[in-house]
């Protein structure tokens, strides 16, 4: 069966990592049925700040508005099994964590969540204060998954995009996709 995936992208730092997962679902089509993205302006604007281009606007998917909600996504019908947030902005994960529908992002995810689908939060923002790690408890206990951008360092990242992959292969993994990649030991 072919995954029917939405990605948001939000404007916390860590563009590289939209980047890399991006690319990896170009890679990975043939498991993809469609990937439906959600991309701020500001995440724009950080991608094209951090990043120094627009190629965001290059893949072959297909991009929604933060506030359209006819999106196919925004109903639990359309049934997209899986979101990933990547970068997740505190910002995001809040308004996930509070069940504050008010675009897109927010309320795809509340739709994940009602319908017990994977919802994947690459949170990026350090340190953390009480109300983050209370946000990130109350997403978990509602079935989602916190995924800290994280990178490992055993695999010896040549590059900036091998150390954000170290990181998007564990997304890959959580969102049942199949994906050859350094295994620890393996």
């Amino acid at each position: 069966m072919k995954h029917k995936i939405i990605v948001a992208i939000t404007g916390a730092s860590g563009s590289i990592y939209a980047k890399v997962l991006l690319d990896q679902l170009v890679v990975l089509k043939d498991q993809i049925d469609a990937v439906g993205i959600v991309m701020s302006k500001n995440a724009k604007d950080v991608w094209e700040f951090e990043l120094g281009n627009d190629s965001y606007k290059d893949y072959p998917f297909k991009y929604y508005e933060k506030n359209d909600f006819m999106a196919p996504f925004a109903s639990g019908s359309a049934q997209y099994k899986t979101m990933i947030v990547a970068p997740c902005s505190m910002g995001t994960l809040a308004r996930i964590a509070t069940g504050v529908s008010n675009d897109l992002v927010t309320r795809a995810a509340d739709v994940i969540l009602k319908e017990r689908r994977k919802l994947i939060l690459v949170n990026r923002d350090t340190p953390l204060n009480l109300i983050h790690i209370n946000n990130m408890k109350t997403i978990t206990e509602a079935g989602g998954i916190i995924m800290p951008a994280s990178p490992s360092f055993y695999s010896k990242p040549n590059n900036f995009e091998e150390l954000a992959a170290t990181v998007i292969n564990r997304v890959i993994d959580l969102a049942d996709l199949k994906k050859d990649s350094y295994r620890w030991q393996s």
